[in-house]
């Protein structure tokens, strides 16, 4: 079994980071009371400045002004987490966050579905890199030395017990995953290394240190199985994203709502799962929320998609008051059944599915706007079609010769500008309902080549009128 160990070393930033639309700007997180502000962490960009971690805010405004500041906050890291635990369900069913800052997840049942390791790899690097975390990955053959590995490497592949051992063994002892008081004890004994530690008797490690330091041992080495809690998905999508400063134009919503969008794909595609109905919050001081709803006629999860829908019914919103907040909740979460494709697609490069442009029309023209037709058992022309709730696209028996499109009233046809193909055919019915019609349907065709569905009234001699055109 082979396991692999994600470590996001600047994981409170990048939460911050990745909802700016300028990642390369200089950030400090703030901590402690507000007469003393310390700096939690900082960015690249501001360590370049001059910034670094412990820094009293006083200290470092004297330094440079050119930075911006946010709050430091562990429930958001805790929240972070969770949502990349959500992202790895995608590759695997054994996700744990049992260690901070870091996933944790069973990759030996996966390879076959996502190739070899070296293009799996690439896979998580490149998706984590769209969602805008920084990352370190190792695999391994247990969960505990994959984690421990991880202090010190990014992208080895521990293949066996023999290169485990010889990998851990040279590990400094303070960052193999002891706490601080044994590592220092260690280092006072003149150990420095895993392996010194190892040749040790274990006997004499029994003596001087509690049990949980032999089990930590053991769990690196693999002699014993660490019980991990795995992670399972939880049944919603609630994210909010708080903004830099008062909005009240759609086109700066654009960013934060691509990443909304974004991150609801992600998680969609741990789970599984599609989404059929989400709304977008604009949180306003003071104003209740602006509620905008999105609804699809089948679940979907495209990144690209959602976030079409998404915008088209943003720009229909007037916003009325600045925005503080932008938030995307999503409870209904159906099972995702891709659409069927053929093998061999003739379709054009430019040109969209039948399901994105029903859901694209829809959010640009309204849900009334886009609908579907089905048969309804009426000989009448009028009476025969009926709006559906399904927009699928209709198909017309092949035994009933019937026009696609009715004109919402007739029009006469004026003597000589068309000329008879077929017919008559007569049709009566309606006496049941009150509007009973007797009428002689023709097919016939214009100076121009258009063919009509014409009909006459049975026992009149007046014009034809037409009522629908064939395709």
């Amino acid at each position: 079994m082979r396991w692999v160990c994600i470590v996001f070393p600047q994981l409170a930033l990048d939460a911050v980071l990745r909802q700016r639309a300028d990642p390369e700007e200089p950030l400090a997180l703030l901590t402690g009371p507000a007469q003393r502000r310390v700096l939690k962490a900082v960015n690249g960009a501001a360590r370049a400045l001059g910034l670094c971690p412990g820094q009293s805010m006083s200290a470092a405004q004297a330094l440079s002004k050119g930075f911006v500041t946010a709050e430091y906050d562990a429930a958001e890291i805790e929240h972070w987490q969770q949502f990349l635990a959500a992202w790895a369900y995608r590759f695997s069913s054994q996700v744990s966050v049992h260690y901070p800052r870091a996933v944790v997840f069973e990759i030996e049942s996966s390879l076959g579905l996502f190739g070899a390791w070296p293009q799996f790899e690439a896979l998580l690097r490149r998706e984590l890199d769209e969602l805008g975390f920084r990352h370190r990955i190792v695999a391994a053959p247990n969960p505990v030395a994959a984690r421990v590995l991880a202090n010190a490497y990014d992208g080895l592949v521990v293949p066996d017990d023999q290169a485990l051992q010889h990998h851990l063994g040279q590990m400094p002892v303070d960052r193999i995953g002891l706490e601080a008081s044994v590592a220092t004890a260690l280092s006072r004994m003149g150990l420095r290394t895993l392996s010194q530690v190892q040749a040790l008797p274990r006997h004499s490690l029994a003596r001087r240190f509690e049990a949980q330091v032999l089990k930590h041992l053991d769990a690196l080495s693999g002699l014993r199985r660490l019980a991990l809690a795995f992670y399972l998905p939880p049944d919603r999508f609630d994210v909010r994203i708080e903004l830099n400063f008062d909005v009240q134009s759609h086109q700066a919503l654009l960013f934060p709502l691509r990443r909304l969008t974004g991150d609801l794909s992600a998680f969609l595609c741990g789970r599984d799962s599609g989404v059929q109905r989400f709304d977008l919050h604009l949180e306003h001081a003071g104003l209740p929320d602006t509620l905008i709803k999105v609804g699809l006629l089948s679940a979907e999860r495209d990144p690209a998609m959602l976030f079409e829908l998404a915008r088209g019914r943003l720009e229909q919103v007037q916003v009325e008051a600045p925005v503080r907040g932008f938030r995307l909740r999503a409870e209904d979460l159906p099972t995702f059944v891709p659409q069927h494709r053929e093998l061999f697609d003739d379709r054009p490069q430019q040109s969209l599915p039948w399901e994105q442009l029903r859901e694209r029309l829809r959010a640009r023209l309204g849900d009334d706007a886009v609908h579907g037709l089905r048969f309804q058992a009426d000989h009448r022309p009028e009476c025969a079609w009926q709006a559906s709730a399904d927009s699928q696209p209709c198909a017309v028996p092949a035994a009933v010769k019937r026009p696609g499109w009715l004109l919402t009233e007739p029009l006469a046809v004026h003597q000589g500008s068309a000329r008879i193909l077929m017919g008559p055919e007569r049709i009566e019915s309606g006496w049941w309902d009150g509007d009973d019609v007797r009428r002689d349907y023709y097919l016939i065709e214009t100076r121009a080549g258009q063919q009509g569905w014409a009909y006459r009234a049975v026992g009149e001699d007046g014009p034809l009128w037409l009522q629908g055109w064939f395709a």
